[in-house]
């Protein structure tokens, strides 16, 4: 009896390691269940998943940043940027009292939208691969130059008046689901497929285990990590697209402490910060984690101070438990 008692508790142990999160994912989902019946209804649950879409894609790419022992601090005031610059070009008529007003096409828009995502990623990755600036310096480079790129592109004013089909992206729908879901479906079905499914991901994961042994493996780090922060800076161009779309503007005030909560979305999803170690479905989670407390909170007529202060403490605990983790690795 007691070898079974043995036996057992290092598999329980062992699954509540790996899926500790799921299980607590479920157990909130039960306990803001119980206390407001209107939590499980269908148009809540959407309301949720849409709001946390925006989040989640930033957080797929920061996972990818932070398993490589980087981060980035730049996707908000990326979002920012990008978002006047599809607003500007996704715009009914020629606007006269807009700094930039562009006519074109809307799939033209959001493809200008997408590489300019791509490029000022992929310079975050050469400053920090090639540069050898520290990932943390780089972004936060980046952060303040693209926040106020955003701000003197449109001198510092929202840009309205967009096309309907551009908006349709935040606002339709596809079989009674709300688009911005099905793109964040998206996203992180492309993006786990890359992160556990390809060489890519593989080389990604090695570069935080042990980015010596990548070299000697042959992995082309510097390579690697350039296409690790495109990526990052593509999901946050989609994420652009999809508020602006939504709030029918770009606005260069968006995205603030965006960075912070897909940090917190992608911590709390179980990637170490050590790095190495990281999952987008569980990434996923975290940021439903996040959306879930915030909604529950909401719910219940929760101070808005209050929810921000829990959400530190969730941090926190999320770190502390990945510190205990690598201590006993």
């Amino acid at each position: 009896m007691s070898q079974q008692k043995i036996l057992s508790r290092p598999s329980v142990g062992a699954f509540m390691s790996k899926y500790g999160i799921v299980v607590i994912f479920v157990g909130l989902c039960i306990i803001l269940s119980i206390m407001s019946p209107v939590f499980l209804s269908m148009r809540n649950i959407t309301n949720v998943i849409r709001q946390v879409s925006i989040i989640g894609i930033v957080s797929m790419g920061v996972t990818f940043a932070i398993i490589t022992t980087g981060i980035d601090l730049s996707s908000g005031s990326m979002i920012a940027l990008i978002s006047v610059v599809v607003a500007t070009l996704s715009q009914n008529a020629m606007n006269p009292d807009q700094p930039v007003s562009i006519v074109m096409p809307i799939a033209i828009a959001v493809a200008i939208s997408l590489l300019l995502g791509i490029i000022l990623g992929a310079v975050n990755g050469t400053l920090t691969a090639f540069g050898k600036i520290p990932p943390f310096i780089a972004t936060l480079g980046m952060m303040t130059v693209a926040r106020g790129a955003a701000a003197l592109y449109t001198r510092g004013r929202p840009v309205g008046d967009l096309k309907e089909t551009f908006t349709f992206i935040g606002t339709g729908s596809i079989f009674g689901i709300p688009l911005p879901i099905w793109i964040y479906l998206a996203m992180g079905i492309l993006a786990h497929i890359l992160l556990s499914k390809t060489k890519f991901g593989r080389h990604v994961f090695a570069i935080g285990g042990n980015e010596q042994a990548a070299r000697i493996c042959g992995i082309n780090v510097e390579k690697t990590l350039v296409k690790v922060y495109a990526f990052a800076g593509f999901l946050t161009a989609v994420s652009a697209i999809l508020l602006t779309a939504r709030t029918s503007a770009g606005n260069p005030t968006y995205g603030l402490s965006y960075e912070l909560d897909a940090i917190a979305s992608t911590v709390i999803g179980g990637t170490s910060l050590s790095g190495g170690v990281g999952s987008i479905p569980f990434c996923v989670i975290g940021a439903l984690i996040i959306g879930v407390l915030n909604n529950g909170m909401d719910l219940m007529g929760v101070n808005a101070y209050w929810q921000q202060i829990a959400k530190g403490v969730i941090i926190v605990a999320a770190v502390l438990i990945d510190a205990r983790k690598q201590k006993r690795g």
